[in-house]
């Protein structure tokens, strides 16, 4: 099992957990942000894989901010997926 705790930057969120084995996605916590839109894409991306999640939220913009809590959760999965390795 690979964890990685990330820190996200142009956001409300303060922290993202997450868990993964084997490339697919165990759990997702984030610290702060929207609890419910946080709460739904942690659900929506458990079980799948790193890589589809990353393709599915990498570049996601919330409003004027050039990222978002997705988004955010797409460049730790980069670097989880780099951890893996």
């Amino acid at each position: 099992m690979t964890e990685i705790t990330y820190t996200p930057n142009g956001v409300c969120s303060r922290q993202i957990n997450i868990k993964a084995e084997d490339g697919i996605i165990k759990k997702v916590e984030f610290t702060g942000g929207c609890s419910g839109n946080t709460q739904g894409v942690s659900r929506l991306v458990e079980g799948m894989s790193v890589d589809e999640a990353i393709k599915r939220l990498s570049g996601i913009k919330c409003g004027f901010k050039e990222t978002s809590c997705p988004d955010q959760l797409s460049k730790a999965l980069t670097l989880l997926k780099e951890q893996e390795k």
